[in-house]
C-alpha cells in the first residue's frame, strides 16, 4: 500500500501535485505516507490522477478478483 502511494506521487511529480489533483493538501499526502494509511475516499481519485490501481492503494477494500 505505501508503495502503490509512493508510486502516484512519482507518477504525479510531487505531494503537491498529487495533492492539487485530488483536492488534498501536501501535507496530507505526506501524512498519509507516513503513516501508511491512505483513506478509502482518496483511492478512486488517486487511481484516476495517476493511473495508480486502486488494487494497490488499498488492497484491503478492492482486492484483485
Amino acid at each position: 500500500m505505501k508503495q502503490a502511494l509512493k508510486q502516484a506521487v512519482n507518477v504525479s511529480g510531487s505531494s503537491k501535485l498529487l495533492g492539487q489533483a485530488i483536492g488534498v493538501t501536501p501535507e496530507r499526502v505526506r501524512m498519509w505516507l507516513h503513516r501508511d494509511n491512505l483513506p478509502a475516499e482518496y483511492v478512486i481519485a488517486i487511481e484516476r490522477a495517476t493511473g495508480v490501481s486502486r488494487h494497490e492503494l488499498r488492497p484491503d477494500i478492492y482486492p484483485k478478483e
